[in-house]
This record gives structure tokens, sequence and C-alpha cells, in this order.
């Protein structure tokens, strides 16, 4: 399959806070888009994970190449959730910066493949926690909208930066 060159878009872009719709066609150009984001997730060098409205397309879609394992989840739901913990997050939206968040410590998702087939998953720890951050871009929701502390870390440098800031680029939080 073929597949094209795509643009992690940054905070700031409307697009990160709409809500992707459901696929509801499991076609050959799924599956190329698909194949761009994971492209897309490489080329960054640093991701973990790449929800479609981070690439501007508003489609229930996210790739995950983290912990030694790779999903294509389509339409992924959490059908069960236990626990919570907090630990630092980033995103590809925001480089260079990271806060902390807390999450649920296990999850059970259920999704499609790319061909349609159901799937159903649990993970815990670091895996449940990116799963569920994907989930959020889905709906429009960044994880500065679940950080309780004022400021985001710099994975370099250690400087600061008040989510405050952040939130008035990031623009309103979907209803």
């Amino acid at each position: 399959m073929r597949s094209r060159k795509l643009k992690i878009v940054l905070f700031g872009d409307p697009v990160l806070r709409q809500k992707a719709k459901p696929v509801t066609v499991f076609h050959k150009k799924l599956g190329e888009l698909i194949d761009s984001m994971a492209a897309a997730l490489r080329a960054s060098g640093e991701g973990a994970a790449l929800a479609a409205n981070q690439v501007g397309v508003l489609k229930r879609i996210t790739v995950i190449e983290y912990e030694g394992e790779y999903f294509e989840m389509v339409n992924p739901e959490i059908i069960e959730s236990e626990g919570s913990g907090q630990d630092y997050e980033g995103c590809l939206s925001l480089p260079g910066y990271a806060g902390m968040v807390e999450r649920f410590t296990k999850i059970k998702v259920k999704y499609f493949d790319r061909d349609g087939k159901e799937n159903v998953i649990e993970r815990e720890g670091k895996m449940a926690r990116c799963i569920q951050h994907e989930l959020d871009h889905l709906d429009g929701i960044l994880y500065i909208d679940r950080m309780k502390e004022e400021f985001l870390v710099n994975n370099e440098d250690d400087d600061k930066l008040e989510v405050s800031v952040v939130m008035k680029t990031a623009g309103p939080r979907p209803e």
C-alpha cells in the first residue's frame, strides 16, 4: 500500500479540540491512512503513539508503538478500568514538554483492526496510560486538561511552562 506523508499538528490547531468520528467503512484507503500514520509516528523519532486528529484527520484511529508492542486501533473504547496512578506524559503535538497526569492503572479496551475484526485487550501500567492518552485525543481532550499541577516541564532543560498559558493556545476543551 502507498502511504502519504502526514504532518503532526501542534497545540493550537483547532482539529485537536474536535471529536473524531467513528470509522464505518473498512477499505483500502483506511489501511493506507493507518500506514501513513505509522510512518509519521516513526518519523517523529520520539513518539509512542499517534491519534488521527493529530495529523488532521477526524477519524477514531490511533497507532501505538510502545513498550515493544504495536497496535492499530480503529474505534477504540475502554470497556473496563481500575486503579489510579500519576505519572508524566508528553505529546507529539506539544514537543519537548511533559506534565503529571492521573490515569487508570489497568484498562480493558475494545477496538477493531484495519480489516474490521474486533479485538479486546487488557493492559496496565505505561501501556494503559498511553492508550488512555490517545483515546482522549480522539475526544478532543489534551493531557493538559487532566493536569492538576500549574506547570509543564521541559524534557531537556527542566524549564517550566505555565499550563494556563498553554491552555489559551490549545483552545477550549470540547463539551
